[in-house]
């Protein structure tokens, strides 16, 4: 009896206690009832303002490009490098080559390209690239020439064919270049200019340097005000036989002020 007692007495709490982990379990394998979905969509950022570049032709640009610097306008740009920071300033004198180079760095289309030309002493040539994932079509932009902008030290400039191919010394669209050039004696700018330079001009070619061969025959449509000792790292890197850098040097670019 006493031992069917205390079996008894310890029995029952058992099962109260088998009961409430039945309970437990059995609550722990039910499902959650269903809810909406709560996971986010990915979203598609808005497009960029501006033309389309698919949609960019010699015979458009200037009809397209007009307006969008009006709307869009923009004076300074920086130029991102593993070796250094450029800061660019653009002239308001070269509308369509300006609002051309604001269209592309906003658009993204310089982020996927690097320097594929490098030339100590004379330039270093950016715009092409091996990736591109941005379509755009392949158009020219009228020539911007004014004598009061020549290719000092730090001009920028737009790339073109020689005038055998393109005696409407039109510039691409997308290649560009930054000069580095040497130092010359008032003597031997002027000798081997391509127009006749004022006293001011021949005086920069002697103290800052630049490359006065090329002057009066591209468009130069802004200049580095900043980082011209990034520009001399670039032009120091070692090159193979096609003068591209054996190191990519890629480039990020961005319009101050957005």
């Amino acid at each position: 009896m006493f031992l069917s007692n205390l079996l008894g007495t310890y029995t029952r709490p058992l099962s109260v206690c088998a009961a409430l982990l039945l309970a437990l379990s059995t609550a722990c394998n039910q499902s959650p009832p269903e809810t909406a979905a709560t996971t986010q969509q990915p979203t598609t950022p808005p497009p960029v303002p501006g033309p389309n570049l698919t949609a960019l032709a010699d015979s458009n640009v200037v009809e397209l490009l007009t307006p969008y610097l009006r709307e869009h306008p923009g004076s300074e740009v920086l130029l991102h490098t593993r070796l250094g920071t450029m800061r660019l300033r653009l002239y308001d004198d070269t509308p369509i080559h300006k609002a051309n180079f604001l269209l592309l760095i906003r658009k993204g289309v310089f982020n996927e390209t690097l320097f594929q030309r490098v030339e100590k002493g004379l330039v270093i040539q950016g715009g092409r690239s091996t990736n591109r994932t941005i379509a755009i079509n392949r158009y020219r932009l009228p020539p911007e020439i004014r004598p009061e902008h020549f290719h000092k030290k730090g001009a920028l400039a737009m790339a073109r064919y020689d005038d055998d191919q393109n005696p409407g010394q039109l510039s691409s669209g997308i290649d560009f270049y930054i000069v580095q050039g040497k130092k010359l004696a008032p003597n031997q700018s002027q000798a081997v200019a391509g127009r006749k330079l004022t006293p001011a001009q021949v005086q920069t070619y002697a103290t800052e340097g630049g490359l006065p061969s090329l002057d009066g025959r591209y468009t130069v449509f802004g200049e580095v005000v900043e980082g011209l000792d990034v520009l001399d790292k670039i032009a120091d890197e070692p090159i193979d036989a096609y003068k591209w850098p054996k190191k990519d040097v890629n480039m990020k670019m961005e319009v101050v002020g957005g």
